[in-house]
């Protein structure tokens, strides 16, 4: 991988780590176009942190409430907060612990199942949409807007993180159909996918970090570290100016790029 190819790589993942549009697909196909073939997840790992950090600057006050509820040994609702945030991780950490290695061989599996899995993301999109949009109107009938989350929503929301590992199924959309599903209202199920990915892919690059999978890496490490900048800038602009967008915007306009990408993947896969 060169360091053009990096730094181009690292937009892309920032750019849609925090749209329903899969950023790991994206990388998939950006590596496909580039004709980039590595199976190890370094790269992956290394720009994930990078828009994980970009959501910690953001969400910095956010972090800095829970962690002072939480300092205040007792049940409130950031503590209750946090442990929703804990409850969702089990799912994604059982993944890693015991299905690592079949996660990196999906990483190389091609764009064939990066566009089934884009349709799948497409499918979960325009569900959750058409029904949360029903039960909104249902909802304002009797005077509200949805529930809050609690610990079933997080758990289902962690499922849905822990099975969006497969490229081309949005991590971000996933989690937030699931939480729509749920019933949960669409600005606090937002804010919630993106606080509970903090903690696994930090965990991750760390684990990476102290193992020595970076040193072993087959990309080198001036593409990592340029890859993980490019990242970090675009995932904070986009973090910045596009939370609102996933938010407000219909998500099957999502719903309709992913098909349109993910039978592009599939077609090319055929020719």
């Amino acid at each position: 991988m060169s360091w053009i190819e990096a730094i181009i790589l690292g937009l892309v993942q920032g750019l849609t780590e925090f749209l329903p549009v899969s950023s790991s697909g994206h990388l998939a196909i950006g590596k496909a176009l580039f004709g980039i073939e590595t199976a190890d997840l370094s790269f992956e790992v290394a720009v994930h942190a990078a828009t994980v950090l970009a959501t910690l600057v953001v969400f910095w006050k956010d972090i800095v409430r829970l962690l002072q509820g939480l300092f205040k040994f007792k049940l409130n609702p950031e503590t209750r907060y946090i442990l929703l945030i804990v409850l969702s991780m089990i799912p994604v950490f059982v993944v890693g612990m015991f299905f690592k290695d079949r996660v990196e061989a999906i990483f190389g599996s091609g764009l064939l199942v990066v566009g089934v899995a884009l349709l799948v993301t497409a499918l979960l999109l325009f569900l959750s949409e058409t029904l949360s949009a029903r039960r909104s109107g249902m909802s304002a009938q009797a005077g509200n807007d949805g529930t809050r989350m609690n610990w079933k929503s997080a758990l289902w929301m962690g499922v849905a993180q822990a099975v969006a590992v497969i490229p081309g199924l949005s991590r971000s959309g996933s989690t937030i159909a699931t939480g729509l599903l749920c019933g949960v209202r669409r600005e606090e199920v937002t804010r919630f996918s993106f606080l509970m990915v903090l903690v696994p892919i930090l965990g991750e690059a760390f684990l990476d970090v102290v193992g020595g999978e970076f040193g072993q890496s087959s990309v080198g490490v001036l593409p990592l570290l340029l890859g993980f900048v490019a990242a970090f800038v675009s995932g904070l602009f986009a973090c910045r100016f596009m939370i609102a967008i996933v938010k407000k915007a219909k998500l099957r306009w999502f719903a309709l790029y992913c098909v349109l990408v993910g039978l592009a993947c599939i077609i090319s896969t055929l020719l």
